[in-house]
């Protein structure tokens, strides 16, 4: 498993983050002559450059850059105790982290992104099924254990967090301040970072805790459904459940937690307690059998539990879908023949 940290460090590159930028205006203009015999008149250290060639010279979109980070390979680090020489640059940074080998390490004018590959822990015997039910409103997570029944919801303030700065950017677009637009844009997705980020590890802590597996809900493709109404078009784009369900994927597999994913359908509206479809509204979820629940924690528990009914709904949801689209090819097979053609 590969991993970046992020450390501070504490040199002025400047001088070679300048030389790093003619190198790649370099590359881009010149794609056939990649080697650093080409730009040693530019004065940057070849185990750097040449890392930058490879970059920008064989990547063809790019036409012009703006900014370069400076690339040092495995060849040119050494390590020794917790600390990391990088002799090119005469450059010394702290790491005492556990590791098999670092692979690259990357450098801005603050930062040093330092990539390395650990070794995966053994999966741990679970003993509990938790299910995490992700949201665009209320709790951004709403976690739920079979076992026990506990609920725990994580991530309020995201919504808010969403809504004010969508508001910050509405007045600023109206005064034509399109470039500090872009700037609070870049501040709410560090908040959100950070958000998702603390959301992650309370859940992967909990997980450790209670010894359970995590299952969560297939979302990929979800913004592709043209039916959604136009209020909550907004929060469905902003929301980064990508970003939230990988840093729990990750952290799990670092904490030798097992996570599996599930179809979303009827996981919100089926019964957590008889399995039958129920009635939800907004956050309000009744069924037949009367049981009421908070929606978002009805879909928890059944992503915790995943019952049988509702696999068979999903199946049958499949199976017609399937049908459909059949019959769809079918009729525009045959519509296609009767268009007219010259002889």
């Amino acid at each position: 498993m590969i991993l970046t940290y992020k450390i501070k460090h504490q040199k002025d590159l400047s001088r070679e983050l300048d030389l790093a930028i003619k190198v790649a205006e370099y590359a881009i203009s010149n794609k056939d002559k990649l080697s650093t015999k080409n730009i040693a008149h530019i004065g940057l250290k070849s185990v750097i450059a040449n890392q930058i060639l490879r970059k920008y010279g064989r990547n063809w979109k790019v036409k012009a850059v703006k900014s370069v980070k400076l690339a040092i390979p495995n060849q040119g680090i050494k390590y020794q105790t917790g600390i990391i020489n990088i002799s090119s640059l005469k450059l010394f940074i702290p790491f005492n982290k556990s590791f098999q080998k670092i692979n690259q390490i990357e450098l801005d004018k603050l930062f040093a992104y330092v990539s390395v590959t650990v070794s995966e822990p053994p999966t741990i015997k679970t003993k509990t099924h938790i299910g995490i039910d992700l949201n665009t409103t209320g709790h951004c997570a709403v976690v739920a254990i079979k076992e026990t029944g506990k609920v725990y919801k994580f991530g309020k303030k995201a919504e808010y967090i969403h809504k004010k700065y969508k508001s910050i950017r509405k007045d600023l677009q109206k005064r034509g301040l399109y470039k500090i637009v872009k700037k609070i844009k870049n501040r709410e997705s560090r908040i959100v970072r950070d958000l998702n980020h603390k959301i992650s590890k309370s859940i992967i802590s909990l997980a450790v805790k209670e010894k359970g597996c995590i299952q969560m809900e297939k979302l990929q493709g979800i913004r592709d459904n043209k039916k959604h109404r136009k209020s909550f078009k907004y929060a469905l784009n902003s929301w980064s459940f990508s970003q939230l369900q990988k840093f729990v994927e990750y952290k799990a597999l670092l904490a030798g937690i097992p996570v599996t994913y599930c179809e979303p359908a009827y996981t919100s509206k089926c019964c957590s307690k008889c399995g039958t479809v129920g009635e939800r509204n907004d956050k309000y979820f009744k069924c037949l059998c009367g049981h009421v629940e908070h929606a978002d924690v009805n879909a928890a528990f059944n992503l915790a539990k995943m019952s049988t009914s509702i696999v068979q709904l999903q199946e049958g949801k499949s199976f017609l879908q399937a049908e459909s689209d059949t019959r769809q090819k079918a009729t525009q097979r045959s519509t296609a023949t009767l268009e007219p053609h010259w002889l």
